[in-house]
């Protein structure tokens, strides 16, 4: 497995892995994918990483600030996506500890994580890879006519 820097040529295949996310109704309260210029817009220029297993994309991992103000300018929140045929090999673990040390070399001090209470294997990840657990945010949001809380866990430098 190689983790690299998320280049815009990789997009078609990031779109995918996210799709899977999507579909899986554990992973987002989204319920379609953002083109490119919408994702390239939210998220920090830096760090962007793939996952590429025999030539293909099957995981991404990304920032996206937490605030606009200065004084949370270390503060990001993360997003790590793995493509269903792959997951349970360990890639999002690799993407996640490589994208929690390029965060801190960039100057990030907080990466939190909102995750679904039953996306049972991204809170255990989250947990391994050195994020406690802060809290529940009950009731945050709806997808598909149902409320879902979300768990809220945060990684200090």
């Amino acid at each position: 497995m190689l983790i690299r820097e998320l280049r815009e040529d990789d997009w078609l295949a990031v779109a995918a892995v996210y799709e899977d996310g999507i579909r899986s109704g554990l992973a987002t309260f989204e319920t379609e994918g953002p083109g490119w210029e919408q994702w390239d817009a939210t998220h920090l220029p830096a760090p962007r990483l793939v996952a590429v297993v025999e030539g293909a994309v099957v995981g991404w991992a990304a920032l996206t600030p937490y605030s606009s103000r200065w004084v949370y300018r270390g503060v990001a929140e993360d997003s790590v996506y793995v493509a269903e045929r792959a997951r349970g090999l360990g890639v999002g673990r690799a993407l996640l500890e490589e994208l929690v040390i390029r965060a801190e070399a960039d100057g990030i001090w907080t990466i939190q994580a909102g995750i679904f209470p039953e996306n049972t294997a991204s809170l255990a990840l989250h947990e391994r890879c050195g994020f406690r657990r802060v809290g529940v945010r009950e009731r945050i949001g709806e997808l598909d006519g149902v409320w879902r809380d979300v768990v809220l866990l945060e990684r200090r430098a």
